[in-house]
């Protein structure tokens, strides 16, 4: 148990590191979630402060699910966590996608959670990440709807993991893929209205540099 709580503690704090919020204090003096949507992930960094500081959100919010991903299930609590390293990493993934979502450094309000989801598909299903991020790319280059290529992704992701998981977790595998999605799809549902309005904004490359 006390490999389990510690495992799910360091994901969810790693995962809950607000980049996005600190960026835009730190180089624009501003809190993002003052701009746009008042989302703390890259998208609506991108759209009010530029895409620099977007793409360096994009890049840390990955970094921060794959790391703990990557480095818990091979240090003690890893071989102490009930099923093993394995199920560690599934675990420590599950919690750092939480931690971007409902961040407690941020008043409990963070991103949708696509992409230290990518991050952490990246450390734990390198396939399936190829999928999903070549789905979210065509659906992004021909739409510019992020939100409409961030959900296809995430289905795109549960469906690869579902067909391609086998050992002894492949049902772990699967459940945590198809949470992750339906939790992705989940905090778009603002965005499928609006996509199904026709009032959804496309991206532009520019950013819109509200601030």
């Amino acid at each position: 148990m006390i490999a389990a709580i510690g495992a799910l503690t360091i994901g969810y704090v790693c995962g809950s590191l607000p980049f996005g919020l600190w960026l835009g204090r730190w180089f624009r003096g501003v809190d993002v979630r003052t701009l746009g949507s008042g989302n703390l992930g890259a998208t609506n960094v991108f759209r009010a402060l530029g895409p620099r500081l977007g793409i360096a959100t994009l890049l840390l919010d990955m970094l921060k699910g794959t790391l703990p991903v990557l480095i818990l299930p091979r240090t003690a609590l890893g071989a102490a966590f009930p099923g093993g390293p394995d199920a560690c990493g599934i675990a420590t993934a599950l919690a750092a996608v939480l931690g971007h979502m409902v961040t407690f450094l941020a008043g409990f309000r963070g991103g949708k959670g696509v992409a230290t989801t990518a991050g952490v598909v990246l450390a734990l299903f390198p396939v399936a990440w190829s999928i999903a991020c070549s789905v979210f790319i065509v659906t992004v280059a021909l739409s510019r709807y992020i939100s409409l290529g961030s959900i296809l992704g995430a289905l795109a992701f549960a469906t690869a993991v579902a067909l391609t998981a086998h050992g002894p977790h492949a049902s772990l595998q699967t459940g945590f893929a198809v949470a992750v999605a339906a939790l992705i799809i989940v905090r778009h549902h603002e965005n499928v209205r609006r996509l199904l309005r026709g009032e959804e904004r496309r991206i532009t490359w520019r950013g819109t540099r509200a601030a």
